[in-house]
């Protein structure tokens, strides 16, 4: 006897598990989702609990459709969601996100650039919160989880890399102070940092942690421009005097070579850890 050859999927089902079809269908959904997020926080911007409420509701959204997708479409479970692990991770990537930003801000102290002028309220902590949430779970869900993962499933680790790093940094061009500049740094050191993030644990929790603590202490602390955002203020009123090259300008810090050598140091540290454990894939590997 011999076996039964396995049933080919129906011709329905294999387009829609080709990559391009996935990438384009949840990527597609995390998108219009982190616009609605943001709509909402615009919405509320007078009453930061409600707009703290509204992206924490619409982060778990996200993440529901996610789990759903993978596991309805993809039909694996979600590896890069899953809980063992995730409070080490995401206290880890917390960590290093407020650490290397305020790194950057003790080397501008130093040399006289970044100068405290006084302290806000503990109040004007509070805003950043929202946005802290939106753009750690939606971020990283569209461009790790979705772009990174699909893109290197497709066409392996190396030019999954490139893509999404190149991708992550110039949608930031949409931003109203965005520059090339930034744009640029942002895909190096930025781009780097959260896909190695990713790829050393192939869990999704540590690239968040840096993305919502870097955000946040950007913000909420330090009182900077997020990635050419509009900005506003934070815990600390500073007076910040100096040349672009160092400060960022209108964009924000990550336009800064400080933050570029810092960021993309502690990304290729990471890749480095990624290399050595074999997490590196090849295309056409699941």
């Amino acid at each position: 006897m011999t076996d039964a050859p396995a049933q080919r999927p129906a011709a329905w089902r294999r387009v829609l598990q080709f990559p391009a079809t996935r990438l384009l269908l949840l990527g597609g959904a995390l998108l219009l989702m982190l616009a609605l997020s943001n709509g909402f926080m615009e919405r509320f911007a007078a009453t930061p609990w409600k707009a703290i409420a509204s992206a924490a509701a619409m982060a778990g959204l996200g993440l529901a459709f996610y789990v759903g997708f993978v596991r309805l479409v993809e039909r694996r479970p979600v590896g890069e969601l899953a809980l063992p692990g995730m409070g080490r991770e995401l206290a880890v990537g917390l960590a290093i996100g407020a650490g290397l930003y305020t790194g950057c801000v003790l080397i501008l102290m130093a040399l006289g650039i970044y100068r405290i002028e006084g302290l806000n309220p503990l109040s004007f902590l509070v805003p950043a919160v929202a946005m802290a949430i939106t753009s750690a779970i939606f971020e990283e869900l569209l461009f790790r989880g979705a772009l990174f993962r699909i893109v290197e499933e497709w066409l392996g680790s190396w030019i999954s890399l490139a893509v999404s790093s190149f991708v992550f940094g110039f949608v930031h061009l949409l931003n109203p102070a965005a520059t090339l500049t930034g744009a640029v740094f942002i895909s190096v050191e930025a781009g780097l940092l959260l896909a190695a993030g990713y790829m050393v644990t192939r869990r999704l929790w540590m690239s968040m942690g840096f993305h919502a603590a870097w955000n946040y202490t950007q913000s909420a602390i330090f009182s900077g421009v997020v990635s050419g955002s509009d900005s506003n203020p934070g815990l600390i009123r500073p007076s910040i005097d100096g040349p672009a090259l160092l400060t960022g300008g209108k964009f924000g810090l990550e336009a800064s070579v400080v933050a570029f050598v810092l960021c993309t140091t502690t990304g290729v540290v990471l890749l480095v850890m990624a290399i050595r454990r074999g997490h590196i894939r090849r295309a056409g590997a699941s």
